[in-house]
């Protein structure tokens, strides 16, 4: 092999290297753990019930058959302003391409309990503003079932629309291969 051709194929690997890494770095993000970042399938170690099985609403099961899911339980108070914010935003932002359930907890929808008891880490408490994003991943098994994650705190902006994204790059890959 001459200069010329090694050189074109060394330069074609590398470029190769480079798009991979690239892509890999917009892909997925977070894994699939009980850590506090991770992407949950059961409720995480911080959790009282760390470990135990999470029961699903029909309602989120059903909305992942098409997208991930961006579920966001809060009251009109001044406390919430600032995640009622960045949620919407996230929200206008990506219309369409996830299934966004904002439930006042003062409305009486019964939505607002199941989520906080499916998916609040903290034992289903009425702690709001309450986030959660759940989507499909592959557990430990290889398996692909819903994961979540959530939090009872005002995150901003920038913690939900990583989650979001993620919960995309991660549905993309593993809802094909999801047997609801």
């Amino acid at each position: 092999m001459d200069i010329s051709k090694a050189a074109v194929w060394l330069a074609s690997l590398i470029a190769l290297f480079v798009l991979t890494t690239g892509f890999n770095a917009l892909g997925v993000q977070y894994s699939v753990g009980a850590g506090n970042d991770d992407w949950w399938t059961a409720y995480p170690d911080q959790s009282s019930g760390a470990g135990d099985e999470v029961n699903h609403p029909d309602w989120v099961l059903d909305a992942l058959k098409s997208k991930p899911v961006l579920i966001y339980v809060h009251k009109e108070c001044d406390y919430c302003v600032p995640q009622t914010e960045a949620v919407k935003k996230i929200a206008d932002e990506l219309d369409g391409k996830i299934a966004f359930y904002e439930i006042d907890a003062d409305s009486g929808d019964v939505r607002a309990e199941e989520a906080l008891r499916a998916y609040d880490p903290n034992g289903g408490t009425m702690y709001v503003p309450f986030t959660a994003v759940v989507t499909l991943a592959s557990n430990s098994e290889g398996k692909v079932v819903p994961v979540w994650h959530s939090t009872d705190q005002v995150t901003g902006e920038e913690w939900i629309k990583n989650y979001v994204e993620d919960a995309l790059s991660q549905y993309d890959e593993n809802s094909a291969g999801w047997n609801p």
